[in-house]
């Protein structure tokens, strides 16, 4: 299915690497102005940069990422043959133009590294394109999140759900024993296996990835220790299926998709397994989002995590997907505004949440639901705080015995900071605060701090309070009904760990 046979990946991965078509290498190239640029949309700066050059790498960014003319002659360490008769590459016989992307990618957070296949970008240099209805999108920041957000702790088997380009693959690859990705985009499917062969995570004999065509789950009946999803949930008016944007948009009404992906996974869950979604939801009339969002997942028996990052007015969030679509400045713009907007009303929806769920096949009789807003800045990778979050749970849980007899600590990243008036000898406030993940902040008191400050993992929990509650000659009884709540908060929230 892939664009490329096997010999024809191999000489391009290797001509990409003879010419050094790189993440560090293209970043060096163009620039530092130059990659601030693309990151607008913009190649001008860029192209100053390239300026007289005519070796292979200026080439390559030059047809990849500039998408520009390129002399034929300044090609030559490319297998021309092989991408124009793929559809990759489109020549006049003096020179080329791109037909397919195809850009470096390198991952800071897990070492995942190789290329990406998709559609060209689109609007590059402010020029509006109407996008077709099969677009495959590229590394987009939407999938980066997904990436940066999904635990990497290793697991048997996981499942791309809606793969797009396969960048979620390519990460899956690194620490699962075997990968699904599924799309119900044809295109998508084949610029994914490319990707993947040309980085080196699907092998000729037999895939570590394997690539199916179907919608939802029904390509894949087996169950997985992890599913990763940024599926199409943008919710836009009923199109005929040949002009919706198959990237963004399923045909479902409101967020409907986004509610059958949160019912059927469970299902296809091995015991602990783990679904991590970026997803857009509806705020329906006056009712609470996490209220709608509960009622999803009622009777599944697994815990549900939701972060709203953002959250968008109907205005704001017509606008954003208008633009997206290329529509601005079009005669298509006002009356498709009004066509959403109108859609909306008919629906109910007030409002849009963006942001991140998580469920978890915990096993628990009564399934931990846990809903916030936390629109504040974060450190990414925010993975490793996601993984932990199941154990921080189930040790909020226990009894307060077994919370006693715990042996905890302070996790590495935390920090404690103090404030208060100049001149004062003791501070106003004392805070622990996390330096990396959801960079979560719990303010505390003396008792507290006394309690957490011990927390090195030596002593248990029960001992540390008696002896806090000896130094401060309180009752000890006292103490544990101070602090144990604030410990089961600490322990959810991943200031304290296991020892």
């Amino acid at each position: 299915m892939s664009l490329l046979e096997p010999d024809a990946v191999a000489r391009l991965r290797d001509a990409f690497e003879e010419i050094g078509y790189r993440t560090d290498a293209v970043l060096e190239a163009v620039g530092a102005a130059g990659h601030r640029g693309l990151e607008r949309n913009t190649t001008v700066a860029a192209q100053t940069a390239l300026a007289g050059r005519d070796d292979s790498l200026a080439a390559v960014i030059n047809l990849w990422l500039l998408r520009r003319p390129v002399p034929i002659d300044h090609l030559t360490a490319l297998p021309l043959a092989d991408l124009a008769a793929a559809g990759i590459i489109e020549t006049d016989g003096e020179n080329v133009t791109a037909a397919v992307d195809i850009r470096p990618y390198d991952s800071p957070d897990d070492d995942a590294t190789g290329w990406a296949v998709s559609d060209p970008t689109p609007g590059l240099d402010k020029q509006t394109t109407r996008t077709r209805p099969d677009y495959v999108l590229g590394v987009s920041p939407a999938s980066t999140s997904l990436a940066q957000m999904t635990s990497r702790r290793p697991v048997g088997s996981a499942l791309d759900l809606g793969c797009g380009c396969g960048v979620q693959s390519m990460h899956l690859a690194r620490h699962a024993g075997r990968v699904i990705a599924t799309d119900v985009n044809q295109r998508a499917l084949r610029m994914a296996e490319l990707s993947l062969a040309l980085s080196g995570t699907r092998t000729v004999e037999g895939a570590d990835v394997e690539v199916r065509e179907g919608s939802l789950f029904d390509p894949v009946p087996e169950k997985f220790d992890l599913i990763v999803s940024n599926p199409p949930y943008v919710m836009s008016p009923p199109q005929p299926k040949g002009q919706r944007l198959a990237y963004r948009e399923a045909g479902f009404s409101g967020d409907g998709l986004i509610e059958q992906v949160v019912r059927q996974a469970p299902a296809h869950l091995n015991p602990g397994g783990a679904v991590q979604i970026l997803a857009n939801w509806a705020q329906i009339g006056d009712q609470p989002w996490a209220e709608r969002l509960a009622g999803w997942v009622e009777g599944l028996g697994v815990d549900m995590w939701v972060l709203e990052r953002e959250h968008l007015d109907v205005h704001e969030y017509i606008e954003t997907w208008l633009t997206d679509a290329g529509l601005d400045g079009s005669a298509q713009w006002r009356p498709r505004y009004d066509e959403w907007l109108g859609y909306f009303a008919e629906l109910g929806i007030t409002g849009v949440s963006m942001g991140w769920l998580a469920l978890t096949a915990a096993g628990r009789e009564h399934p931990d639901l846990s809903f916030e807003e936390w629109p504040w800045s974060i450190e990414q990778p925010v993975g490793e705080a996601i993984g932990q979050r199941r154990e921080g749970v189930d040790d909020a849980l226990a009894t307060d015995n077994a919370l006693l007899a715990g042996h905890w600590t302070v996790r590495d990243d935390v920090v404690a900071e103090s404030s208060g008036r100049p001149g004062e000898a003791d501070p106003e406030h004392l805070v622990y605060r996390q330096r990396s993940g959801l960079c979560r902040a719990m303010e505390v008191d003396t008792v507290l701090g006394g309690v957490l400050g011990a927390c090195d993992g030596d002593l248990d929990l029960g001992a540390i309070v008696a002896a806090v509650a000896a130094i401060l000659e309180v009752d000890a009884g006292t103490v544990r009904e101070q602090v144990l709540p604030r410990v089961r908060r600490a322990l959810r929230e991943g200031i304290l760990v296991r020892a």
